[in-house]
């Protein structure tokens, strides 16, 4: 089956949405997404949105804050576009039904997270990616230019790869290849622009905050289809989930040591060395969380907010109020076991301050794309800003970025399953899927070194033959296509650990523990080149 529209999102999260509201305007859209229309990443981000809103606060302080976070990388004209726009796509969320947190005289809460000189993050307690999400959601779903298809998994892009057999001329993106989850068909959407919006790839990891769709789809689509890739070895790694033997990584937001929470040890005392203490940019928390760990031989320590009271606990954090009681945890008298876990991808497609990728007719926004604004370590609450910023300035350009579908449109040929068989060894995609993550966890986590690299790199290389094998063989599945993606992904940020030989934000080489500028002040680039086992 094909469908078509001028516009073609896959992802659902605050980028995908916004952007569709506001090309929808002008043009049909068609949003593809792997389960319900509000599962992702933007579903489950708690802290808020960083913008400058304050009397006391500046654009340059912001600037400064972030670009001192990301250890010398961030593009700094990115920076200040973005830092700029943030009160005005603030003020947008408002008009479309975002009822932000306020205090007795009716402003806006703020609140300061690691890393801000400033209060400055609007937030709804700590359910804030989940209300910008209904909100967003609804409006789509009552738009009648926007079609929402639930359920339904992108397979790849289609590029001349799909039009010629070698693949030769110019690439140009024309939709991808979806496979619908229910029946097992694969179904080409095709579209004059195709915005990725998929997110990130936390469950590359074992121990990760981000839902299960987060299987870097979109950096291996992309990846696949020839576009550039960028700093995939700065992974984020948040400091504080909760740790519990029956609980997944809870998300425990950093906004409560803003409010005055504070790491400690199992013997009660503070370890963080640094003048921020407890609110130190993240990469130093969760590196300083490690050492503690690995030096005192425990698995967690505790984070201990009883010293707010109980009434401000209870109604700022209520999530994670009710999430720790589920475990018996009373947040208000005990101190929360918390552990780092795999959070926030700060590298991904290369795209301009508009959007386009490399790739004519394909554009990226979110999680799933690099604009420079993070470097080597994103600020807090920085990512759904730069989400909603990076959509509105794409969708300004979009109409003048539609590519010409009249010259292949007829060409491009329907999903071939031929030789395809229904295999019943998912144990086999399970296995791998463990292997992959606790490769990934115990190698290329928050401390790496050239030796765990390469070790990790010979064993994933041989996973993804192993995975390519068995997927041109097998009927697609979202959980095969997911297994084959983290796979891709995995490659590309050890490749790109490999390459950087210095210690820089998130990424941390036990074998050159300094950061060097006079070589690596700048991004690391990786692009396909061939390579069978990711194609």
């Amino acid at each position: 089956m094909k469908h078509e529209s001028d516009l073609l999102i896959i992802g659902s999260g605050i980028a995908g949405l916004t952007f569709a509201l506001k090309v929808a305007e002008w043009g049909t859209v068609n949003i593809v997404t792997k389960k319900e229309g509000w599962e992702s990443n933007t579903n489950y981000a708690q802290g808020g949105i960083a913008s400058v809103l304050a009397d006391d606060d500046s654009f340059e302080r912001h600037v400064r804050d972030t670009i001192r976070a990301g250890d010398g990388l961030c593009h700094e004209e990115v920076v200040r576009q973005v830092v700029e726009e943030a009160p005005a796509r603030i003020r947008e969320l408002i008009g479309w039904g975002v009822e932000f947190d306020r205090d007795n005289d009716n402003r806006l809460a703020l609140g300061r997270e690691g890393g801000h000189s400033r209060d400055r993050i609007v937030h709804i307690k700590d359910l804030t990616g989940y209300e910008v999400e209904r909100a967003l959601l609804a409006r789509v779903q009552a738009h009648p230019n926007i079609r929402l298809y639930t359920d339904h998994t992108a397979v790849d892009l289609i590029t001349e790869h799909h039009l010629n057999r070698d693949g030769s001329g110019d690439l140009h993106c024309y939709g991808t290849y979806v496979l619908q989850n229910d029946t097992g068909e694969v179904h080409r959407f095709q579209a004059r622009l195709t915005m990725l919006a998929t997110g990130g790839a936390g469950q590359v990891y074992l121990h990760t905050t981000n839902p299960g769709i987060a299987t870097g789809d979109g950096i291996a689509m992309a990846y696949r289809a020839g576009a550039c890739l960028s700093n995939l070895e700065f992974m984020q790694f948040h400091p504080t989930t909760l740790y519990h033997p029956l609980g997944e990584s809870f998300l425990i937001t950093e906004a409560l040591r803003g409010e005055g929470a504070v790491l400690r040890n199992l013997q009660g005392e503070e370890f963080i060395d640094h003048p921020q203490g407890s609110l130190a940019p993240r990469d130093i928390v969760a590196r300083a969380i490690d050492g503690e760990m690995k030096r005192t031989g425990v698995s967690h320590l505790h984070l201990d907010a009883t010293a707010i009271s109980a009434r401000q606990l209870i109604e700022r954090f209520p999530q994670i109020h009710r999430q720790c009681q589920r475990f018996g945890i009373d947040i208000t008298s005990t101190p929360i076991p918390v552990v780092p876990a795999a959070h926030y991808l700060c590298g991904g497609v290369v795209i301009d301050i508009n959007g386009r990728t490399s790739v004519p007719g394909l554009f990226a926004c979110g999680e799933v794309a690099h604009t420079g604004l993070h470097g080597a370590n994103r600020l807090a609450s920085n990512a759904l800003l730069e989400a909603l910023v990076l959509a509105h300035n794409a969708a300004l350009v979009a109409p003048d970025s539609l590519v010409t579908m009249n010259k292949v449109v007829d060409r491009i040929p329907a999903w071939d399953a031929s030789g395809t068989y229904d295999s019943e060894e998912w144990v086999l995609i399970q296995h791998n899927l463990q292997e992959l993550q606790s490769l990934m966890w115990d190698y290329v986590g928050i401390v790496r070194s050239r030796l765990r690299l390469e070790r990790a790199q010979r064993r994933v290389n041989t996973l993804g033959m192993e995975i390519h094998d068995f997927y041109r063989k097998t009927s697609v599945t979202t959980p095969l296509l997911e297994l084959r993606n983290l796979a891709a992904t995995a490659h590309l940020i050890i490749k790109a650990a490999l390459e950087r030989n210095e210690s820089r934000g998130l990424h941390y080489r036990r074998d050159f523990p300094e950061r060097n500028d006079a070589d690596w002040l700048h991004d690391t680039i990786s692009q396909s080149g061939g390579d069978s086992t990711l194609t």
